[in-house]
């Protein structure tokens, strides 16, 4: 047994399974185990909650893990003290950042969802959109501010997505990739952008299909795994439900309900035609009918 001296005024808190062994004696450790949290991400918000019930008004932690910075800025309006710090970074270039002047810069609101704008726009657990950064989709966020709504409501561990909030993500995501479009599906503007401006496939966003996914992941992530963040034992329910399948043991993305590309990828000879599909027509040559690709939109003869 190794036995170990610590200053007079400092406790060392470790983490063994569910358990919480404390450098000093202390008669009651209920607010920190037993704890089932697998990340230590959130773990840490747990002795940062039982901190600041103990007293302690001012708390810094320390980690280079951006998913801490953003849940420490989210719980900051919920936690009874003064500062909550961030010292993020490592050698000649670390930041201190004070996640409760960010939360109140943000309003309550806004940062309490910031987890699950973060799950939805790419994470550890969730794909990030193509080409599309945080950057873009936060200069999209501050003039939709509908968002905010269809967040808070997919943190509050919905039983499935309604058709309003997945019609207020599909108009997010169609402004993430274009900020011009007047359209709200994702589907149709996958058709404008491939086939009148001549986007890759690359540069449009996701399907229908593999968006709902997505969104079922995040709300999985953002809400059910970081908006539980202050409980120690939080309910989770099976991944199976939540874009998740089970593969030879290992949780693997269930991207789309769609068949793979390379089943249909006829699909993806479209035309150019503007009048009438005729003899120089991609589709007429290839002995296929048009469709919602092509300019003429799959509508001529």
């Amino acid at each position: 047994m190794v036995s170990l001296q610590f200053p007079e005024g400092k406790k060392v808190f470790a983490t063994h399974g569910e358990s919480v062994l404390c450098s000093e004696d202390r008669a009651d450790v209920s607010a920190l185990a037993p704890c089932s949290h697998e990340e230590a991400d959130s773990r840490m918000m747990i002795h940062a909650f039982d901190a600041s019930l103990n007293g302690f008004r001012r708390i810094m932690i320390q980690s280079n893990d951006t998913d801490v910075v953003v849940l420490a800025v989210s719980i900051a309006p919920l936690l009874p003290l003064d500062e909550l710090w961030i010292s993020y970074g490592s050698s000649k270039h670390v930041r201190n950042l004070p996640a409760h002047a960010i939360a109140t810069s943000l309003g309550r609101e806004k940062a309490c969802v910031l987890p699950m704008f973060h799950a939805l726009t790419g994470c550890d657990t969730v794909s990030f959109f193509g080409g599309r950064g945080k950057k873009s989709a936060w200069d999209v966020w501050k003039v939709f501010p509908e968002l905010t709504h269809t967040l808070k409501a997919l943190m509050m561990l919905p039983e499935d997505i309604d058709e309003a909030c997945m019609g207020v993500i599909e108009r997010f995501v169609v402004l993430l990739y274009d900020r011009t479009s007047s359209l709200r599906k994702v589907n149709e503007v996958r058709q404008e952008l491939f086939s009148r401006k001549v986007r890759s496939l690359e540069n449009i966003p996701p399907t229908q299909a593999s968006l709902s996914q997505h969104i079922k992941r995040a709300v999985f992530q953002g809400g059910y795994v970081w908006g539980q963040t202050l409980l120690k034992q939080p309910t989770l329910p099976s991944p199976a439900r939540w874009g998740w399948q089970l593969e030879n043991s290992h949780w693997v993305p269930y991207w789309t309900t769609l068949s793979q590309a390379k089943d249909s990828c006829y699909e993806l000879i479209r035309c150019g035609c503007t009048v009438g599909c005729r003899g120089r027509c991609k589709c007429r040559k290839a002995n296929l009918t048009c469709t919602g690709l092509c300019n003429c939109g799959g509508n001529c003869n």
